[in-house]
């Protein structure tokens, strides 16, 4: 269980192709920051997908913002943008090159959703599971054998593990 407060980040930006590689290489460093590598990858796929969705389909404007939230048992990722159209998941044609990103968004994720936003636009999220972070032990010295000075004989191992 994390035991600090939630963990809260937020970019603004224009959904442009080169700025959504800048937001997911973003996402992916606050993650690293976070300790939560394992879930860069499906955090990196799930906000590509929902940028892209805003490129592609937001009107009037593709500026939108992102934020990546840290609770003690998920990590929730929003998109908002000005367009009050909700999206839609739908079955795309298995050689269709576009359609699947709402349905790769849920596949990914722990839960997904959609909701109107209080200034004329929507937010769209996602969450994964948080992993349980790693109990950190104090640090020990390590201490290595050394050959003694004694008839050969050498000085008793000495473990760097508690206990």
């Amino acid at each position: 269980m994390i035991s600090q407060p939630s963990r809260h980040c937020t970019v603004e930006l224009q959904a442009l192709p080169s700025r959504i590689g800048q937001v997911r290489r973003i996402v992916s460093a606050q993650l690293r920051y976070w300790h939560l590598d394992p879930l860069i990858d499906l955090a990196a796929l799930g906000v590509t997908e929902l940028l892209t969705n805003v490129h592609r389909h937001a009107e009037p404007d593709k500026m939108c913002t992102v934020e990546i939230e840290l609770y003690p048992d998920r990590l929730t990722v929003s998109v908002y943008d000005h367009d009050p159209r909700l999206p839609e998941v739908r079955d795309a044609d298995p050689l269709a090159t576009c359609g699947r990103g709402l349905s790769m968004v849920a596949s990914v994720s722990e839960s997904w959703g959609v909701r109107p936003s209080g200034d004329g636009g929507k937010v769209v999220w996602f969450t994964l599971p948080a992993p349980s972070p790693a109990v950190a032990l104090p640090p020990y010295p390590v201490y290595a054998t050394a050959p003694t000075a004694y008839a050969g004989t050498r000085a008793p191992a000495r473990s760097a593990v508690a206990g």
